[in-house]
């Protein structure tokens, strides 16, 4: 599961073989979250709530890069790391 950021200490990754609709997992300490690009939401799971807020603007921010990812890991390939 290849790890594309790091959004204050949260790692946003992508796992192989998902389903749709697109999204990526956050995750931190024991919290992990799946979150959906288009919208933004968090559609399973969980995050402290200091980190959500902030997963959640950066990924609205980065919403082409986060497809492209999906698009990525949905052909078999790593995808780059987002910044």
């Amino acid at each position: 599961m290849p790890t594309v950021a790091r959004i204050d200490g949260v790692k946003i990754e992508f796992y192989p073989d998902e389903h749709p609709p697109p999204h990526f997992h956050a995750g931190i300490s024991e919290f992990i979250a799946q979150v959906r690009i288009d919208p933004v939401e968090i559609m399973k799971g969980s995050l402290p709530p200091n980190k959500i807020r902030d997963v959640l603007d950066w990924a609205g921010q980065h919403r082409d890069e986060l497809m492209n990812a999906w698009n990525e890991m949905d052909a078999g390939r790593k995808p780059g790391k987002i910044t």
